[in-house]
This record gives structure tokens, sequence and C-alpha cells, in this order.
């Protein structure tokens, strides 16, 4: 048989996937990619970890005394008061991670590589994010273990426990996204990691994370009850049962409804920030 007559192979003829099927397979092998090259340079996870350890002992120690809820002054009450703010910054500081990982891989080439093979194009946006996802995940249980060791408890059961963790994450996966957008826009790696922390700071200080916002002033505390990062603090601290006693709870409908203000906060970031940055990877890669 000549070789234009030759039969292939069933089995080297590649199956079609639908795109829904295409896109998930694609997002979850670009994930695993980032795990492996995450496992393969330790000292990333390490240093990350350094941070948020530091915001606990520093917070918890030092302004312990200082600070008053519900009227208390006692730093244990202050602990049990703080550990939601520190998580949800640490979820939310990986931000700047996922921007600088996103534009380095921009500045390789790495992503017209993934241009020329036949994949989803939002997928490898999608792994990188759920990448980041598990390391921030693997974050939170380390960063959990030393809460308790300073004496941090969780008050109520463990599914609402479970729920506030999974709301602090679902906060992280929204602003990987925004991260990614940032990634996507800069020339750098360095210029990602500035930009991805420069707003950080204003969003999570202009908030109830480290102290009450009943004492800030009027447009400060408007900003602090509305703010999605707020949102998701307050909830998880209903959650963990961290609410201390005599705690004025703001009259806000997001301080006062918290676990559905910060699913609706997170599942909107998610929706419009993923939307850009796929479109904007469409046109930084076309």
């Amino acid at each position: 048989m000549s070789a234009t007559g030759q039969i292939v192979p069933r089995k080297a003829v590649p199956r079609a996937r639908g795109g829904v099927t295409q896109s998930v397979h694609d997002s979850l092998v670009v994930a695993q990619r980032n795990l492996i090259r995450m496992a393969r340079i330790p000292e990333v996870v390490v240093f990350g970890l350094v941070q948020p350890i530091m915001f606990v002992v520093l917070f918890s120690y030092v302004f312990g005394g200082s600070i008053a809820v519900g009227g208390s002054t006692d730093p244990a009450t202050y602990r049990q008061f703080l550990m939601a703010g520190i998580f949800a910054q640490t979820v939310t500081f990986a931000t700047a991670g996922a921007g600088a990982g996103i534009a380095d891989d921009m500045h390789k080439g790495l992503i017209d590589r993934f241009r020329s093979l036949p994949m989803a194009r939002g997928a490898v946006l999608t792994g990188r994010t759920l990448a980041d996802l598990v390391q921030t995940a693997l974050t939170l249980v380390v960063l959990a273990i030393v809460a308790v060791i300073v004496g941090w408890r969780i008050h109520h059961g463990v599914p609402e426990a479970l729920g506030g963790f999974a709301l602090l994450l679902l906060l992280g996966y929204a602003f990987s996204w925004i991260g990614a957008l940032i990634g996507l826009s800069v020339r750098t790696p360095e210029a990602a990691t500035s930009g991805g922390l420069i707003w950080l700071f204003p969003l999570t200080f202009i908030s109830n994370a480290f102290v009450p916002s009943d004492n800030m002033p009027v447009v400060l505390r408007t900003i602090a009850e509305w703010n999605p990062f707020s949102a998701t603090v307050q909830a998880a601290r209903e959650l963990f049962g961290n609410l201390p006693a005599g705690y004025p709870v703001p009259g806000a409908w997001p301080m006062q409804h918290p676990v559905w203000a910060s699913l609706i906060w997170s599942v909107l970031i998610i929706a419009v920030f993923r939307t850009l940055s796929v479109r904007k990877y469409r046109s930084a890669t076309a």
C-alpha cells in the first residue's frame, strides 16, 4: 500500500472534545503545571508564609492591649477579633503573586507557546488562578495553626468554620482575577507586584479587619462597611464565633448580612474581572 493510502491507527486520531470539556481539561493541565513549578521552588511558598505570620505576632502582641473591641481592651479578645482580618489579608495579598506570575510568563514568551497549542484561550488564566488558590489554601492552613498557638479559637461548629474558610478562599480566588488583569496589563513582573499591592493596602486597612469601623470618620466608615473585604471578614467572624460580646454591628446591609454580601461581592468580582482578563489575554496575544 502506498504512503498516501496508509490507514491511520484509531488511537492516533485525537478525540474531539466539547468547548466546556476542553476548557476544564486544559485549565487543569495548566494548573498542574503551575503546581509542579511551585513545588520545585519551595522558597516562594515559605516566603509567602513569613509575612502573615509576622502580622499575627505583631498585631496580637504589639496592638493587642491598645485597641478596644466591644468595650474591652483584653489582648485575648482582640486576638479573637483580629484573626479573621489576618486570614482575609493573607488570601487577598496573594493577588500580587498571581499578577507577577502571569506577567513573568508573558515576559518570557511562555504565553506565546501556549497560543500555538490547540487549547482553550481562557484555560491559561484559569489554570494559573486555580494553582494560586491551592497555594493560598495551604498558606491558610499553616496560618490557622499559628493562630491557634497564639490563642485563637473557633467557638462555633466545624461546618460553620469550614464555611468561613470557604468564603475567605472564594474572596482570594476572586481577587486573583484582578491580579491576572494587572499582570496582563504591565510589561514586567516587578511592575505587576507593585501594581498588585498599591490598591490592596487601602482596601484592607479601610475596613473592619484590624479595628472596629464605628470609630472611623463618616466617609471612611461608609467605605469600610461597603468594602467587599469587610463583608468577608465580618462573615468569617460570625461563622468562627469570634465576635465579642457587646460588639456593635454596623447598620449597613453588608454588615447585617455578611455571608450573603461576601458571596455576592466575590461572584461579581469573578464575573467581571475574569471577563476582562480573558479579553485582555486575547488582545495581548493576538
